[in-house]
């Protein structure tokens, strides 16, 4: 997709990207630059917040910023223009304001559509090369062209000018996916309502004022002979009142978007599509602990991140070479079981914008120092908020570790496409019999969650059984790798 165009009055258009493998959407989370100032080739003008993470618009040309199209906190289709850079090498006026750009809507105008193809062009974040028309996905609403004179906020006064007035088709109204929802569940017209939240976003209580009036029942009329029969009518076949406002001090409400809204739905999905089975197992991983101390003074583990996650890891890579079955996908469209002979190794980690799980790609292939240091990069960058949607694309088995909450076990959700995935339950101290005596040890639980399509009972048992197996004895990792 081309993201740029330019007009003959020297300005340049940065469209939203595609930054990840066929994304529709994403949210404008801040803003680095504004009118009047200047950018050069490479440097990152916004932040935005897609299905699968936050990632940094870089703007491919050198100028002026001329105009931001879209405000912080506005999600935007792949394909609409963000922001235009005057390129010309002269000083550039900042974008006019919303009134002059409703007096003159005809000046310059610029649609996505017209956009010449300039060939193919490296994709901005670094994720290889996009190939495809430079024709704009179709909306999902009334198609508007875009205006060359319209500034950050003036799309809020030039939609309420052109409703009033009826000088050019409206723009589809501003409310966020939740509102529109209720909009659509009590039959409401959003294009009828009156906005009151910031920038002319509808808001709930818009909506739920908008319904209130419609649902009142209405006055008798005066030459009606029996006015109690009239008024009691609507009464009796009255709508159910909406619900109330809640109250802003006792609730708050958080919307659905970004990567929770994408583990929402993939979660959903995929519990409703694979048939999940868990199995569970309690074991003695007392040597696994000693063994991670004594690495962490290993010379050759120095400065990586040495904890029992990482041998539980390689724990499942070798049990995963011993049972490759488990590696594999259903693949419904063909009605093929697909056997993997990677594995591309998937870590959740919880973030401040929700669960993702990036994954190591190549994970049998690494020694252990190697995982080490991709795990400890791998964490480093999910809590920074910089995971990239390359890396958590691919994915063939995953771990997650409920341990580190205090968690004993879980019944983990498969990730789409893939066919297990490994819950480690917290370590902690609990008698158990051992040489024949009860002793402390240090014990956890396992439960490995799989698509019981492509793996039985049989495969499943033996992949826990065998990583387990290598916990309790760690010396397996080198006589069973």
């Amino acid at each position: 997709m081309t993201t740029m165009t330019e007009n003959a009055s020297g300005l340049r258009e940065f469209k939203m990207p595609d930054v990840g493998e066929g994304l529709t959407e994403a949210e404008i989370l801040k803003w680095y630059v504004q009118p009047g100032d200047t950018v050069t080739d490479g440097q990152v003008v916004c932040e935005v917040e897609t299905a699968k993470a936050a990632v940094e618009l870089p703007i491919p040309f050198d100028g002026v910023v001329h105009a931001l199209h879209f405000p912080e906190g506005t999600t935007v289709d792949v394909g609409q223009v963000i922001i235009a850079v005057d390129v010309s090498g002269g000083a550039a006026a900042p974008a006019a304001p919303a009134a002059e750009a409703v007096a003159a809507p005809s000046a310059q105008p610029a649609p996505a559509e017209e956009a010449k193809p300039e060939g193919r062009k490296p994709v901005l974040v670094g994720y290889g090369v996009a190939e495809s028309s430079t024709k704009r996905r179709a909306r999902k609403g009334v198609e508007v062209p875009a205006q060359q004179g319209e500034t950050l906020y003036a799309a809020t006064a030039l939609q309420a000018e052109l409703n009033g007035h009826g000088a050019a088709p409206a723009q589809r109204p501003l409310a966020k996916p939740p509102v529109r929802k209720l909009a659509k569940d009590l039959g409401v017209d959003l294009a009828t309502i009156t906005p009151s939240g910031p920038d002319g976003i509808i808001t709930r209580e818009d909506v739920h004022a908008a319904v209130a009036p419609a649902q009142a029942p209405a006055p008798a009329p005066a030459a009606v002979p029996a006015p109690q029969a009239a008024v009691e009518a609507p009464a009796r076949v009255q709508a159910p009142a909406p619900a109330a406002s809640y109250d802003g001090a006792r609730e708050t409400r958080v919307p659905v978007k970004g990567v929770r809204k994408a583990t929402a739905a993939a979660m959903v999905g995929s519990a409703f599509t694979a048939p999940h089975v868990t199995e569970f197992v309690t074991l003695d991983v007392t040597r696994t602990m000693r063994l991670v101390e004594e690495l962490k003074q290993d010379k050759d583990m120095q400065g990586l991140r040495v904890n029992p996650l990482l041998l539980i890891a390689k724990a499942l890579l070798v049990a995963i070479k011993r049972n490759p079955g488990i590696n594999a996908s259903w693949d419904e469209a063909h009605q093929e079981i697909v056997q993997k002979h990677y594995v591309n190794l998937g870590i959740a980690a919880a973030t401040p914008r929700g669960l993702i799980v990036p994954n190591i790609k190549d994970a049998h292939d690494k020694t252990l120092p190697q995982l080490a240091e991709e795990l400890g990069a791998l964490v480093a960058t999910a809590r920074e908020g910089r995971t990239s949607p390359a890396a958590m694309q691919g994915g063939t088995v995953t771990i997650t570790n409920v341990g580190v909450f205090g968690v004993d076990t879980g019944t983990p959700i498969l990730n789409p496409g893939e066919s297990a995935i490994l819950a480690v339950g917290a370590i902690k101290p609990q008698p158990w019999v051992h040489k024949g005596k009860v002793k402390p040890r240090q014990v956890t639980t396992l439960a490995l969650s799989f698509d019981h399509r492509l793996v039985d009972g049989e495969l499943g048992s033996r992949v826990l059984a065998d990583t387990a197996a290598i916990l309790e004895q760690p010396k397996r990792l080198i006589t069973w790798a």
